[in-house]
């Protein structure tokens, strides 16, 4: 596949003039979130239980095109000196008769590999890509520069700690694809199912993994993804006591949990850190029930307007960095994480010579950060994930939620809200954990529950604040809660 020059210079040229060329993460989930509030999206009030219909998870292996040996990448172009990990990356058919295949990116440990355990990682959007986003601009090994054509070595990447597999769904996503065109029409469940598939199969290439100690952890629509795919390897861990995937844990950031806690906790957000009126947010406690039963009234969407419209200038993943405009663009970012960063990935993917070091196949859209495929075809979502969480909790596997503190467009309140509504008692009570001698954020444990704050960190957490984060996801795996001061 390849891509004009052109298309260089028009992106940049965009920003110049202060305008957004193309969705990112939090365009589609706002734009998602605001259609769900006004019911012109299809919710339902629950996903059917992972149990319902189930078959054998032999049935889920689909004739394959490809081996471990083809997708091994030598070196990615533009790559930086002392790299000491293997990387992988390729296709995993999910459904031969449709021609659905889902895309993959491996980064091994850099320390010790065959010790360390695998690590799913899902970005949301619904419809954004795991590798482009949560990959290049957040947790993986590499950031790539403004120039759009090399890359940096992240030293707070988490595959220092484990094994960091990016999945790219569902079809249409990223270098994801179908031959179907229907099967870009699609939702939760079929997501959830085609992720299975994606497992049962990769594992197969890759055996070393059967039985490995494994996690799942994804941000925003991930919040989603996330229970929803452990649920489904759990159910048929109860009648497959054999089953390849050693399902340890899930933790889910800055998530989509529950509808009515997303609306009431943004809001709140904003009267709280001085972005609302007064009388505005007063308003809308007056006049607004978020709950999934209720209706919009009047009153409701002329102060909730008001108050969204107060929010355009203000950069939708963190609420104190600056927007990639023109300035953004041609300088050295203020808070440490440049804004523009988007941009360059989507330059550097779209180049043929990193498609073909990537085994990227000839599909038949260039890469973006968010398909335009997928966001308004989405036929199934639930209301609220909190049941699922609670089911969860009860099956004996490590359960977390954290947050990005000064995260936009799911606020830290959302998550605060969300696990209030699952009413579960304190073990570990509220307490500052600590990352080189600062506060790195606050924690409390609940009971089958772990909530973690990351202090100054916004919506890609590992973005804004990678160390922080890095000490947060090793202590996830580790099974241990955030350290405290000595």
């Amino acid at each position: 596949m390849k891509v004009s020059s052109v298309l260089s210079l028009f992106l940049i040229l965009c920003y110049l003039g202060a305008q957004q060329c193309y969705a990112g993460e939090v365009d589609v989930l706002r734009k998602f979130i605001k259609s769900r509030r006004a019911k012109t999206l299809s919710i339902n009030h629950g996903l059917a239980s992972a149990a319902a219909k189930q078959i054998s998870a032999s049935k889920f292996l689909v004739p394959q095109v490809g081996s471990k040996e083809d997708d091994k990448i030598s070196a990615l172009p533009g790559q930086p000196s002392g790299v000491n990990f293997a990387q992988y990356s390729g296709y995993v058919t999910v459904d031969a008769d449709a021609g659905r295949a889902l895309f993959y990116y491996l980064a091994e440990s850099s320390n010790d590999p065959t010790t360390k355990p695998l690590v799913l990682w899902l970005n949301g959007g619904p419809g954004c890509s795991s590798f482009g986003n949560g990959g290049m601009v957040e947790l993986g090994p590499f950031r790539v520069n403004k120039d759009g054509k090399t890359l940096w070595l992240n030293t707070f990447a988490w595959n220092n700690v484990a094994n960091v597999l990016f999945l790219e769904s569902p079809a249409g996503v990223g270098f994801s694809y179908s031959n179907t065109s229907s099967d870009y029409t699609t939702g939760d469940e079929k997501t959830r199912r085609d992720s299975f598939t994606f497992l049962l199969n990769w594992m197969e290439r890759f055996p070393e993994y059967k039985h490995r100690d494994f996690y799942i952890v994804g941000e925003s629509y991930a919040g989603h993804y996330v229970p929803q795919l452990a649920q489904l390897i759990l159910s048929h861990k109860k009648t497959e006591p054999n089953l390849v995937i050693n399902l340890q844990g899930i933790a889910t950031g800055n998530a989509l949990l529950d509808d009515e806690t997303v609306n009431s906790g943004s809001y709140d957000f904003y009267w709280t850190h001085a972005l609302i009126s007064d009388e505005v947010h007063e308003g809308i406690v007056l006049n607004c029930n978020f709950s999934a039963e209720a209706s919009t009234s009047e009153a409701c969407d002329e102060y909730t307007s008001e108050a969204d419209s107060c929010q355009a200038n203000i950069y939708d993943y963190n609420t104190y960095s600056q927007l990639c405009n023109s300035s953004a663009y041609t300088s050295l970012p203020i808070d440490g994480f440049d804004p523009c960063s988007s941009d360059y990935v989507f330059n550097y993917l779209n180049t043929a010579e990193v498609q073909k070091a990537l085994n990227v196949r000839d599909i038949p859209h260039s890469w973006e950060s968010c398909s335009g495929y997928i966001g308004g075809g989405w036929q199934d979502s639930p209301d609220t994930v909190l049941p699922i969480f609670q089911e969860l909790m009860q099956s004996g596997i490590r359960v977390w939620i954290y947050s990005g503190d000064i995260d936009h467009i799911l606020p830290v309140t959302t998550s605060r809200y969300a696990i209030d509504k699952i009413k579960t008692p304190v073990k570990t009570p509220w307490y500052p954990w600590f990352f080189q001698g600062e506060v790195g954020g606050y924690a409390v444990e609940y009971h089958n529950l772990t909530f973690v704050t990351v202090r100054g960190a916004g919506h890609f957490v590992p973005s804004y604040q990678p160390g922080r984060a890095l000490t947060m996801f090793s202590s996830f795996i580790n099974g241990t809660l955030p350290p405290g001061l000595d």
